[in-house]
């Protein structure tokens, strides 16, 4: 075992309103390229030529199954590229490298459990994509399967990049559990926040919002139970220390975000 690896974190703080700010910022950046990217922009640029853009919908007169998939598809693809830059930012900062892999998990959660989530509610974007496919049920069943396995490879995935990458040793458990869970709860805080400022109101946080943060986002609470044994940081360990830059560039997002973004807002091609 190198030196770097070796080295113990114990006595580290992390920064627990960093650590919210960070995830903040991690989690808006996800919602708008699901909602924004994903289904407005590849709605604009192909059937719609105008609807209404929110923190938890697109909505429109015009739809298509492209439409209904491209966001999952935008998460997933985002979810792998943010990935490759942690993996490859062993130098960043401490607060760089958790955004990073906070921005990783919240698209690879997004995108995989949307699979699950369509298959077993028969709701959602990949419920419009099979819908009127023949053989139905089979193709409901299959969401389900590759959703619960994909999911799984995702969880396994990031936990394993929070101790290599992020520099979290297994054993330091109070650290995981502030690393995971403020970043859970500041996901679900802040999606039902800006969710409730929809014309739809409490309906659409209750279909749309608590899913897509609340159970989307569940595997941070238990991905380290999934991560071998035998993986080591990376990286020297070091604490997420207070920033004021993090915490101010999450609230002047997270104004914007809930109250703008949030009540909806109109765009044309």
């Amino acid at each position: 075992m190198s030196a770097t690896t070796g080295a113990s974190s114990l006595g580290a703080k992390d920064n627990w309103v960093t650590v919210c700010a960070i995830s903040m910022v991690a989690g808006m950046i996800a919602d708008v390229l699901h909602e924004g990217v994903g289904h407005a922009l590849v709605a604009l640029l192909t059937v719609a030529p105008s609807g209404t853009l929110s923190t938890v919908a697109w909505s429109s007169a015009y739809d298509s199954k492209l439409v209904a998939a491209g966001g999952t598809l935008v998460n997933l693809a985002s979810g792998g590229m943010f990935w490759l830059l942690l993996r490859n930012s062993k130098r960043g900062s401490s607060q760089v490298r958790l955004f990073l892999l906070l921005c990783c998990a919240f698209n690879l959660f997004t995108g995989t459990g949307y699979f699950f989530f369509s298959g077993v509610s028969n709701f959602g974007d990949w419920a419009v994509v099979i819908a009127g496919m023949k053989a139905h049920v089979f193709w409901r069943v299959l969401l389900v399967v590759v959703g619960l396995l994909a999911y799984w490879f995702a969880a396994v995935t990031i936990g394993t990049a929070l101790v290599r990458y992020v520099g979290v040793p297994l054993h330091e458990t109070p650290r995981i559990r502030l690393l995971t869970i403020v970043p859970y709860v500041s996901s679900v805080v802040l999606s039902c926040l800006a969710g409730l400022m929809n014309p739809i109101g409490l309906t659409l946080v209750l279909v749309s919002a608590l899913p897509a943060s609340a159970g989307a986002n569940s595997g941070l609470l238990w991905m380290r139970y999934y991560v071998s044994k035998r993986t080591v940081p990376d990286t020297m360990p070091e604490p997420v220390g207070r920033s004021g830059i993090w915490i101010a560039l999450s609230i002047v997002i997270a104004l914007p975000f809930v109250f703008v973004l949030g009540r909806g807002i109109t765009l044309h091609r």
